[in-house]
């Protein structure tokens, strides 16, 4: 019964990525879709629209959900605690501010080399504020995420409010979240930030077994906690930082997936990683093409994935089981 639905899982992005292609305001048929991918077509406006506008949008849709689905789980497991995410703790609206702040002051600074600085930074906060006598506990840990997203947002806000006119509709769009600019040059950033942050924690998933224990446990098991939770903390934060750089922010996904394959397939992480990988990148997928078919216009991706994680949160705090998760 696992296996099938770890199989209907991995199925689903590919399944809903497909569905993607030949859906939106210029209606291309199934069979075209297939021809154009497959084999030589002569309209070159069904190929440009294939290739160029809803090809790279849902591959990109894609890895934005799998890296934010992924540093969901790494977090859970590292704070022992179901509720938290990196737009929870801080982490996307840190990265937000060092993108803000790269496109308005420091255009020569990479926009994802701000936004990991500035990431990493918030999710430090959030921990050295939630941290009394060396313990963190689980409302401390949500109510500092609280301050520090509140704090980068109030940052924000001055950068926008400092920033010429133009740059300020771009900065308050792409805050939203969205994949209208999608292209094959932000892919390809997409995808090596992808590799370079995902794929170590892909295959050192087994260790986060390990470090979901206490502190004291994991020691007696020869994990130096320390080193192995900044090296995850990091991971973590420089692919949300990437995404956030490429599509804005996007919240809720790490809370809701993990969530989800953890109820379905268990807590093992050689599992749940993986498939709260390939459940990232269909859900996100499948949000992104709710958003650009919903209306006759694109409405911010952000705002989709929000309507569907606020009751969804509702859940998880009303829900009795999440105290087994420790304090």
């Amino acid at each position: 019964m696992r296996a099938f639905k770890s199989l209907i899982i991995i199925g689903f992005p590919l399944v809903v990525g497909w569905i993607s292609l030949f859906l939106g305001t210029y209606d291309i048929s199934p069979l075209e879709v297939i021809k154009i991918l497959f084999f030589a077509e002569e309209d070159e406006t069904q190929r440009a629209i294939v290739w160029e506008v809803r090809l790279p949008r849902v591959l990109l849709a894609g890895i934005t959900g799998a890296s934010l689905s992924c540093a969901g789980v790494v977090l859970q497991s590292l704070f022992r605690n179901p509720l938290v995410d990196a737009y929870i703790l801080g982490i996307s609206a840190g990265a937000a501010f060092g993108c803000a702040i790269s496109v308005v002051f420091f255009s020569s600074v990479p926009i994802q080399i701000m936004a990991f600085i500035c990431g990493l930074f918030a999710v430090f906060l959030a921990y050295t504020i939630a941290q009394v006598h060396d313990e963190v506990s689980r409302l401390a840990l949500i109510l500092a995420g609280i301050i520090v997203s509140a704090l980068f947002s109030a940052l924000l806000s001055i950068v926008k409010f400092l920033a010429d006119p133009h740059r300020l509709q771009n900065i308050v769009y792409w805050l939203m979240g969205s994949f209208s600019l999608a292209d094959w040059k932000a892919l390809k950033i997409g995808g090596g930030i992808f590799l370079l942050s995902i794929l170590p924690i892909f295959f050192m998933r087994w260790r986060l077994n390990v470090l979901s224990l206490s502190e004291v446990e994991a020691q007696t098991l020869g994990i130096n906690v320390k080193r192995e939770r900044l090296i995850f903390i990091s991971l973590a934060t420089f692919a949300v930082a990437g995404v956030t750089s490429l599509s804005g922010i996007i919240g809720w996904v790490g809370l809701i997936i993990p969530h989800m394959i953890r109820l379905l397939v268990g807590p093992e992480h050689r599992t749940l990683v993986p498939l709260s990988i390939f459940g990232g990148a269909g859900f996100m997928i499948t949000a992104d093409t709710i958003s650009r078919n919903l209306v006759s216009f694109d409405i911010p991706v952000g705002v989709i994935t929000a309507l569907i994680g606020a009751p969804f949160f509702m859940f998880l705090l009303k829900k009795e089981g999440y105290k087994s998760w420790g304090r």
